[in-house]
């Protein structure tokens, strides 16, 4: 099995933490309003999942009312395509 590599290595960025910090959400309020567990929410606000669930994005995006690219974009030279 392949070792999984480090955070943002993919080259998405998570932007959640910016977005709830604006429209005053905590990851509390975030879970309940969702119907989420914390330690799915505390995922995408750190940035440390390695497969991204629909059915999360859809909810956080129609709570926070928020896109996607609102919550995560990404950056390719985080991931070494620059120059390739």
């Amino acid at each position: 099995m392949k070792k999984r590599p480090e955070s943002n290595y993919s080259g998405i960025v998570f932007k959640l933490a910016d977005v709830m910090k604006k429209k005053g959400y905590s990851k509390n309020k975030l879970c309940v309003n969702c119907g989420l567990r914390f330690e799915t929410v505390q995922g995408y606000y750190n940035g440390d999942i390695s497969r991204v669930d629909l059915y999360v994005l859809a909810a956080i995006c129609r709570e926070l009312e928020c896109n996607v690219q609102d919550i995560m974009e990404y950056r390719p030279e985080l991931d070494g395509s620059i120059g390739k």
